[in-house]
């Protein structure tokens, strides 16, 4: 399994990363753990969580996945062998059981949003903390354009910043990134760390699948020529990249399993169609839709690490296997052509 250096930080981490957001929900304990224990053994050092998984958000949840991660490593021993990220959630009316309410980015709430995932992950320090989505209104989540109607108090990036060099000043996080975030947003966080001499941010996790390319759209470049590495997350769209639900629309998955208006940008007609052309595409050349997807996902210069999730570990199996595919120039062209005609549909 290859390494890399993420963005201009000293983490080396491995070029498939492991999502957790199904540990505590579709997931038992066991079943976390086991995928822990083959991710490790396959050569995946990197591992993704948040304090608000596991998804669906809900108050009896909440947390359950760093509890299971942190048994893990108190049973394994292999905390040092683990790159850990976690996230903090950002403000919102639909997750008021974090924090009693309190998820933002200010100084208080980002220190006990640390101490809290610490203390479930079992461990004394987070090695990339992450702030889940912004503090002010931007678009993101499927929103296609910014709307200034939406406008709403918010914390201060510099003010988030030196909150968090506080962190990193007290050992507890080592180094930081932004997620669901915008080229504004990026550049931002980027100004306000060189004039005021803040910690840089590392790393951005954003979505970035076959049926969402928007990060080639300015923060493609704005991340290559600031050294921020790309943490690709929903390389299979919520599964409609693996065509299940194209081929049994009641199969098991989070688009089944959870209300329509967890992710509707994943249920846009014009996601079914280009899925089913990306499906067709693939099996034409004898491979599976989600090997297609993720080889895909894998070779694209501008990521830094592909964060897979799995509810089995043949699943898993499969998704780090297709890091050894190569596409060729053919299928490249054909997917480009795919993409040309439906562009993003689920942005």
């Amino acid at each position: 399994m290859e390494k890399i250096k993420l963005g201009g930080s000293d983490l080396d981490v491995s070029k498939v990363c492991l999502g957790t957001m199904t540990f505590g929900e579709q997931n038992s304990e066991a079943e976390a753990h086991s995928q822990l224990d083959y991710a490790q053994e396959r050569g995946i050092n990197f591992i993704d969580t948040a304090e608000m998984y596991p998804v669906m958000p809900r108050a009896e949840t909440q947390g359950r996945t760093e509890s299971y991660i942190g048994t893990w490593l108190k049973k394994s021993g292999k905390r040092s062998e683990v790159i850990l990220a976690t996230k903090a959630a950002g403000p919102s009316r639909g997750i008021s059981w974090i924090r009693n309410g309190g998820s933002d980015f200010d100084a208080a709430n980002l220190k006990l949003a640390v101490d809290r995932s610490l203390q479930r992950l079992q461990t004394d320090y987070i090695d990339l903390y992450q702030l889940h989505w912004p503090s002010r209104n931007a678009p993101i989540f499927g929103s296609i354009s910014f709307d200034p109607e939406k406008e709403r108090p918010h914390v201060a990036i510099e003010d988030t910043l030196a909150a968090l060099g506080d962190l990193v000043k007290s050992g507890k996080i080592r180094q930081i990134g932004v997620s669901n975030e915008t080229p504004w947003g990026v550049s931002e966080f980027i100004k306000q760390s060189e004039q005021r001499g803040l910690p840089r941010i590392a790393s951005i996790q954003n979505a970035y699948n076959l049926v969402n390319r928007s990060f080639e759209t300015g923060l493609d470049e704005v991340c290559y020529r600031e050294n921020i590495g790309l943490l690709a997350y929903s390389p299979l769209a919520f599964g409609q990249l693996t065509a299940k639900y194209l081929d049994d629309p009641k199969a098991q998955g989070r688009l089944t399993k959870f209300p329509p208006n967890w992710s509707p940008r994943y249920l846009r007609p014009s996601v079914f169609e280009a899925s089913r052309q990306y499906a067709e595409l693939a099996r034409t050349h004898g491979m599976t839709p989600a090997t297609l997807a993720l080889a895909w996902c894998y070779s694209r210069w501008l990521v830094a690490s592909t964060i897979v999730g799995a509810t089995t570990l043949a699943q898993l199996q499969e998704n780090i296997d297709a890091l050894s595919v190569r596409l060729p120039d053919e299928i490249i062209s054909a997917i480009n052509a795919i993409h040309a005609r439906i562009t993003n549909p689920a942005q």
